[in-house]
């Protein structure tokens, strides 16, 4: 259940790669280094392309390439899950994931959820806090998943208020519905 996961070493002389795939809730570009998945950023147009593509130089001190269409790389397997995933095939992903975006308590709550919270189901903020060890920790957790580098690989989507409200989510809150009608947590829109 939930994803494979590398914790990241040292990010010096590191190459990430890459792209931006379609998918059902818009474009996503999806980044990995010799690790794993390292990040997937919602609504990837050009102007979030190019912003997320400078935060990853800054970060790993290199220049992030693109992916070569056709030629075998780190990024093959993590297209094929999420195209899967969004296809309805595929209900846990499987990959190695670069966790050097995120640290601290971060890290923990978000390797909580990959591998607590399943396809199809739900958490609370102050249930994610308690599994982790933080009771009354809520904001803290929603914190987390606003800084969440790998979203729906690591599904934050996941995670509601306790009184049934969506709660937030930084691909916008109609990404969240589609997502949790997608695994059958919410009704699919009638039309």
């Amino acid at each position: 259940m939930g994803a494979r996961t590398v914790v990241g070493m040292d990010s010096s002389a590191q190459f990430v790669e890459w792209a931006v795939v379609g998918s059902d809730i818009g474009p996503l570009l999806l980044a990995a280094t010799g690790q794993g998945l390292v990040n997937v950023v919602f609504h990837a147009d050009e102007a979030v392309r190019d912003r997320a593509v400078r935060g990853l130089a800054a970060r790993f001190g290199t220049d992030p390439a693109p992916a070569v269409p056709g030629r075998a790389g780190p990024l093959g397997e993590p297209i094929r899950q999420l195209g899967a995933y969004f296809d309805g095939r595929l209900r846990d992903f499987t990959l190695p994931l670069d966790w050097s975006l995120a640290s601290g308590f971060n890290r923990q709550v978000l390797r909580e959820l990959a591998a607590g919270v399943p396809y199809g189901t739900v958490v609370g903020y102050g249930d994610l806090a308690d599994r982790v060890g933080r009771p009354g920790a809520a904001q803290a957790v929603g914190a987390a998943m606003g800084a969440n580098p790998l979203p729906v690989v690591v599904p934050c989507h996941r995670v509601v208020e306790s009184d049934g409200g969506l709660g937030g989510f930084g691909g916008g809150l109609e990404t969240k519905r589609q997502l949790l009608a997608l695994e059958g947590v919410l009704p699919q829109p009638l039309f």
